[in-house]
C-alpha cells in the first residue's frame, strides 16, 4: 500500500500562511545551505495532492510559467473550473475519499503538498502515514495554522531531524498510543 506523506513548511509558531494567505516568508536565513531536502523527498513521490489556493500560489506567485511537479500526477481539490493542464487532475472529490482511493492504486508515495483545508481533514482522519515538517526560522504571530483543532490526540514517533540554512526538518511517523 502506498504511503501518504505530509511534506510542508510552517513558521516556528505553527502557521503555513501569513494573515493575508501569503507564503513570501518561506525562506531560510540566507546561508545557502543546499541540504537538498526537497530533491531527496520527491524521488519517492509520484503523486501530489493540493488545494486550489496552493495551486494558484504555485502557478501565479511561486513558480509562474514553470510547473515544479513535472513527471508527477497532481490532484487539485477545487470546486472552481480551471483550464486543463497536463499532469493535473482537478477534482471536487472529498480529500479523505481521494486519499483512500489513491492509496489503493499502484505507485510510489503520495505527497500532501498544501493547504490547511487539505491537510487538516487527512490529519483528523488518521490518513497521514508520515509527517515531514520543515520549520522556517520565522515567527508570524498569526495566519493559517497547520494543525488547527484535530479533536483527538495523535501519537507520533520522531524518525529524523535535519537542519540547513536555519530550516529544521522534523520527520514523524504514527505510533500506537501508550496504554494508561
Amino acid at each position: 500500500m502506498r504511503k501518504i506523506v505530509l511534506f510542508i513548511a510552517m513558521s516556528l509558531d505553527g502557521y503555513i500562511a501569513d494573515r493575508q494567505g501569503g507564503v513570501g516568508w518561506l525562506a531560510g536565513q540566507g546561508e545557502q545551505g543546499g541540504e537538498g531536502f526537497y530533491e531527496e523527498f520527491v524521488r519517492d513521490m509520484d503523486t501530489v495532492v493540493m488545494g486550489g489556493n496552493t495551486y494558484r500560489q504555485i502557478t501565479e506567485e511561486l513558480s509562474p510559467g514553470n510547473w515544479p511537479y513535472e513527471g508527477m500526477t497532481t490532484y487539485v481539490l477545487t470546486s472552481r473550473p480551471h483550464v486543463p493542464a497536463e499532469g493535473v487532475v482537478f477534482t471536487s472529490c472529498p480529500v479523505c475519499r481521494l486519499a483512500e482511493e489513491l492509496k489503493d492504486q499502484p505507485g510510489r508515495g503520495i505527497w500532501v503538498c498544501g493547504g490547511a483545508a487539505v491537510a487538516q481533514p487527512l490529519i483528523r482522519g488518521g490518513l497521514i502515514d508520515e509527517y515531514r515538517i520543515s520549520i522556517i526560522p520565522t515567527i508570524l504571530g498569526g495566519g493559517t495554522p497547520l494543525f488547527g483543532q484535530s479533536g483527538a490526540e495523535i501519537p507520533l514517533k520522531l524518525t529524523g531531524v535535519r537542519s540547513s540554512d536555519g530550516i529544521t526538518e522534523l520527520t514523524y511517523c504514527r505510533r500506537e498510543p501508550a496504554t494508561r
